[in-house]
């Protein structure tokens, strides 16, 4: 295992945290893949590691095309770049706070090799919790906050994770790699815990055969909801003003692409197949302490007016 794990820098903090996702199968809003890499971008966080990838995929399958390979960039015949398959370790932080970033390809073979390296990685870094982002999709209302699924490693950790407004999951089915890391992470005693958000899609071909559906891509909202978890869990102070834009700018793009489609396609009564969304929707908002009062305040100060 020792070999598989390269590790070139081992920051000093006092307490220090992990961050994973994957590009993955649940990577609905690319929640799990690219809110990492916008992490590592936006804190300029510098790579101190890998996991060596030579075990862990393969070339391909017959009848999956190019889904497994390596990708390349060809340019006049010549090779411009060969993309292999990456799990990547990234570190901010100062002597108080440390964060670590990880992102990689989730694994064809020997899961389980897989997993304990990781945590092998975790545990030489003196990480004190790992937090896992995922996405998966669903018929929820683009402009409330994003409903967060949990799964964790260790029953002591499910009351403190009651206090992030998540669900717990009763999923029965394939499981993903984050799912799948939880058992190695309580055989290895590490505190470890997956927060999956529901990103926006419908399906209109029941409405008509001339529509299929819409979907976020890439979930600012999701993406600034799970950062104002980890940010209160963590103690990370990360600046969201960026993120929170996104996100506002997102909902009011997705209202107005919804409002076209009503517009254009009236005789579908698009408004009434999201009003059934709403309806059934029921919001579980992550409420700071400050957010609490500042909304309480507002709401004593109209009261006052009237």
């Amino acid at each position: 295992m020792d070999e598989l794990l390269n590790i070139w820098e081992k920051p000093a903090a006092e307490e220090k945290f992990m961050i994973a996702g994957w590009r993955q199968w649940a990577d609905a809003g690319a929640v799990s893949s690219a809110l990492p890499q916008y992490l590592i971008d936006h804190l300029r966080a510098r790579k101190i590691g890998e996991i060596e990838s030579r075990e862990f995929y393969l070339f391909q399958i017959p009848g999956t095309h190019h889904f497994l390979r390596p990708e390349i960039k060809m340019e006049d015949g010549y090779r411009q770049s060969l993309r292999y398959h990456k799990n990547e370790i990234f570190y901010t932080g100062d002597e108080k706070k440390g964060l670590f970033i990880f992102l990689g390809d989730e694994p064809h073979l020997k899961a389980d090799l897989y997993a304990d390296t990781f945590f092998q990685a975790a545990k030489a870094l003196g990480v004190k919790r790992v937090g896992v982002v995922g996405g998966v999709y669903g018929p929820v209302p683009y402009d409330k906050e994003r409903e967060v699924s949990c799964v964790y490693s260790m029953r002591s950790m499910k009351q403190e994770m009651s206090e992030y407004a998540v669900r717990f999951s009763n999923y029965e089915g394939g499981v993903s790699i984050g799912s799948f890391m939880a058992d190695s992470a309580e055989r290895n005693g590490i505190e470890y815990f997956s927060f999956y958000a529901f990103v926006p899609a419908y399906d209109f071909s029941e409405l008509s055969s001339l529509l299929q559906g819409v979907r976020i891509e890439n979930d600012y909202k999701a993406w600034y909801d799970l950062m104002r978890r980890f940010n209160h869990m963590f103690g990370l102070g990360i600046d969201l003003t960026d993120l929170q834009r996104q996100a506002e700018e997102l909902t009011t793009s997705m209202a107005t692409k919804i409002g076209e489609l009503e517009r254009r396609l009236p005789q579908l009564k698009i408004d009434e197949y999201m009003n059934k969304v709403s309806e059934n929707f029921v919001e579980t908002p992550f409420m700071l302490l400050d957010d609490v009062w500042e909304r309480e305040l507002g709401d004593l100060f109209e009261d006052l007016d009237e």
